[in-house]
């Protein structure tokens, strides 16, 4: 039976991460400071360390979320009811590479500083990552496994996730170097057009692969 004093620890945590989340996403994970969390938070400095080791633990929380969020966005792009024209079970794979590609795309414009803290925080040496953050990252990629199969049938069960792995990568390194404003990156209001075509080159290419 849960006690007062457990349901208050458990209130505190979930305070705090809800506020270094909104924290996180109007500043930045450079501009993320432990003081503005638990001042957001309602709380003293030192309460943060009640409920977490420190303020990395507390970012792969909210990465945590963000992951999950993502992950529901992404299936909800290839369900049946998905928002996406042409993105349900009957679609044709190449249109359920394009929701879920558009999908990450957007996610990521629409959540900038949280998206990009997945990719950017590192957790101080000696401390592990959760099985529940591996799984979260996991599921962004087996989602792409389904319709690359029907692409490529002739591929097994490794190598159809290794194979999900890569296309994964190559649509998110588009996405990362444009959201960076990096040199080479393609400019944001094209980035969406070239994601398309990326992944239409992709798909188009699998299906000439296949014996």
């Amino acid at each position: 039976m849960t006690t007062n004093r457990e349901a208050k620890r458990a209130q505190l945590r979930q305070r705090l991460i809800e506020a270094a989340e909104i924290e996180l996403r109007e500043k930045g994970l450079k501009g993320l400071k432990a003081r503005d969390v638990t001042a957001r938070a309602g709380c003293a400095l030192g309460a943060l360390y009640n409920v977490v080791d420190d303020l990395d633990m507390l970012i792969l929380e909210v990465n945590l979320r963000t992951l999950i969020q993502m992950g529901e966005a992404l299936n909800a792009a290839v369900s049946p009811k998905g928002s996406r024209p042409s993105s349900g079970q009957d679609a044709s794979p190449d249109a359920v590479m394009q929701a879920l590609a558009a999908t990450y795309t957007d996610f990521a414009i629409e959540n900038h500083n949280k998206w990009l803290a997945l990719f950017e925080h590192r957790l101080p040496k000696g401390h592990e990552v959760p099985d529940s953050y591996k799984q979260a990252h996991s599921a962004l990629i087996e989602v792409i496994v389904p319709p690359l199969a029907r692409l490529r049938p002739d591929l097994s069960t490794d190598e159809l996730m290794l194979r999900a792995r890569t296309t994964f990568a190559a649509v998110h390194g588009v996405v990362h170097l444009s959201l960076q404003a990096q040199f080479v990156g393609v400019p944001i209001a094209n980035l969406k057009a070239e994601v398309k075509a990326l992944v239409e080159a992709m798909t188009r290419g699998a299906a000439l692969a296949t014996p």
